[in-house]
């Protein structure tokens, strides 16, 4: 029996949908036979074009691609003003207000709230400076990601962005290759701190070195099946092959092609790369892909430098970066800075003010991490006070309170049908009662909660240091939205996924759970140790009995929707937000 969106996808798929997508916004949306909606809203995820949750019909999530997270000169602004114009709901969110962009986990934008209609002009102006929407969505290889300072960063391994452009034009700009049997990610490091998170990825190139023809000879091992979601995450598996830069593409192009072929097109809760190399073994990937899809043998792996990933790693400070918030030098002796957008959401006009002071003080180009932030570069060192100074800077500090520098959340009910909870609002507010309501040590800079609205875990809650799991759950005979908790996770050297302590925790007893948690690593710790070692070093049961849910004074305003409105901020007396509430971090 054939899958139902394989047939769709084989009736009509990859580029071929653009012109049809314009014919519907030409006509309306009620032109789509209401019979017929849910192939082409399957269709049209491949232009980026996702259909909002059930009572927000007509309206549409639009996510665009732009290779590791690299906005040019002018692209920024061209986004914001989309979003000023033409991203704005019927009902005003009470924490972020009207018209914001999203930034996303691997190095994109979002937007919320498109009508179709508006689709075709949207494109227009996007594409007038070089942005598109082409493949990031649907089962198509999604936005690459890569190191976000990639060519500037002084510490540079080896520069990927020829790879990436190569990647980008003639990997995912192949229509032959649209049609994936699922969703499919390809990283590549370049950077020593590991910040593409190659761990969780289909397909990944990390730095290494190896000696060819006696000389030292700088190049990339190669991982398969990473993945996050469906309470089954996995590490990439090494492949054991090194290969040059030369050689890098044909090879990622191979197993791209391998897994096209090869891959599972009729279970799909079991056909992504991470399942495939749990069936097959990297062994027989490997001979598969030396035999059929590369021209020659591979290389047994080299020496990697995984002992120096500190990105999002869970080690000390000292060790290197743990993100880009903050000031860091370039290879050429200029700047760069990292800000902190908390949960990743940025207003329209802040988002504007943003290309405005890229322009001013740097070449204009923007760049964008896995973490929800941006970074502005190119930046002479005698004009970074004058940056720093700069009142968006002080909205959006390079060096934040440590729980909103760790902060990362999905975009839960707002808009998403799978989600269970509502995340973004929640999460700003969790953020500023924590703030208020729990001492970290001095030298913890950074504590990573991420915040998943279901098991999809879009919000990466398994790699953080305190993972936040939407769920629901019975209080006082009512359901409420709720959390499942867990802590430990982290990426690095050894990668690994959080421990779910407790379970169907009410979400107004979460921020409870999580002080008691935090302070008990207060008390507990080692000198100098960080939450991801204590964690590791401390048992089970006394991560559970520590991490106690409790209701205190957190005023949760989503506890009881519980998915049952069209959307979770629609009740009325919902009020425009305050004008400094979305920093969290004020």
């Amino acid at each position: 029996m054939v899958n139902k969106k394989e047939e769709w996808k084989s009736e009509l798929y990859g580029d071929r949908v653009r012109e049809k997508l314009v014919e519907f916004a030409e006509e309306g949306f009620d032109s789509i036979p209401e019979d017929e909606r849910d192939a082409w809203f399957t269709r049209f995820k491949f232009w980026g074009v996702f259909h909002q949750r059930t009572g927000q019909e007509s309206y549409f999530m639009m996510r665009l691609t732009n290779a590791n997270g690299i906005l040019e000169p002018g692209q920024l602004r061209a986004i914001a003003e989309v979003a000023r114009d033409y991203a704005s709901g019927p009902v005003t969110n009470p924490e972020f207000g009207d018209s914001w962009i999203d930034l996303t986990t691997r190095q994109s934008i979002q937007l919320h709230w498109i009508k179709l209609e508006d689709i075709p002009e949207i494109w227009e102006e996007l594409e007038s400076v070089g942005v598109t929407t082409r493949s990031s969505g649907g089962d198509t290889m999604r936005n690459i990601s890569g190191s976000p300072v990639a060519g500037k960063d002084a510490d540079e391994v080896i520069d990927t962005l020829p790879l990436l452009e190569r990647f980008q034009e003639e990997i995912r700009g192949d229509d032959d290759l649209c049609n994936m049997p699922r969703k499919f990610n390809i990283s590549i490091s370049g950077t020593p701190e590991g910040g593409a998170q190659d761990a969780i990825n289909d397909v990944a190139l990390e730095p290494a070195r190896k000696e060819i023809d006696g000389e030292e000879t700088l190049g990339f091992n190669v991982r398969v099946g990473g993945g996050l979601g469906g309470r089954e995450p996995r590490v990439a598996r090494p492949l054991d092959a090194f290969v040059t830069p030369d050689e890098a593409f044909e090879v990622v192009r191979g197993f791209v092609e391998l897994y096209h072929d090869h891959g599972d097109r009729q279970v799909r809760a079991k056909n992504r790369s991470r399942f495939f190399v749990d069936e097959h073994g990297t062994e027989w990937i490997r001979d598969l892909l030396a035999e059929e899809y590369v021209d020659g043998d591979l290389r047994g792996a080299g020496e990697d430098i995984r002992d120096e990933y500190t990105y999002n790693a869970g080690r000390a400070t000292e060790e290197g970066k743990k993100d880009y918030t903050g000031v860091h030098e370039q290879g050429d002796g200029r700047r760069y800075v990292g800000l902190s957008v908390p949960v990743g959401r940025l207003p329209a006009e802040e988002a504007i003010e943003l290309a405005d002071l890229a322009d001013e003080y740097g070449s204009g180009e923007v760049r964008l991490t896995r973490r929800q932030n941006p970074i502005i570069v190119d930046v002479e060192p005698d004009r970074v006070d004058d940056l720093l100074a700069e009142p968006l800077l002080a909205r959006h500090r390079p060096e934040p309170d440590p729980f909103v520098r760790g902060a990362m959340a999905c975009t839960g009910t707002e808009f998403c049908s799978l989600a269970l909870v509502e995340t973004k609002a929640r999460t700003a507010r969790l953020l500023r009662w924590l703030r208020d309501n729990v001492d970290l040590p001095d030298d913890v800079e950074q504590l990573k909660l991420h915040f998943s609205g279901c098991t999809a875990d879009c919000g990466h809650a398994n790699t953080a240091d305190i993972g936040l799991l939407g769920m629901r759950a019975r209080k006082d005979g009512e359901m409420v939205e709720a959390v499942d908790i867990g802590v430990g996770g982290g990426m690095g050297e050894d990668p690994s996924f959080v421990e779910y302590v407790r379970q169907r925790v009410p979400a107004d007893e979460a921020p409870g759970a999580i002080r008691n948690l935090v302070e008990g690593f207060a008390e507990r710790r080692e000198s100098g140790q960080t939450f991801r070692e204590w964690a590791d070093s401390t048992d089970s049961e006394t991560l559970a009995e520590l991490c106690e849910p409790e209701e205190t004074n957190y005023a949760d305003a989503s506890l009881t929707d519980a998915k049952q409105s069209w959307y979770p901020f629609a009740d009325e007396g919902t009020t425009a937000a305050e004008p400094e509430v979305v920093s969290s971090d004020d």
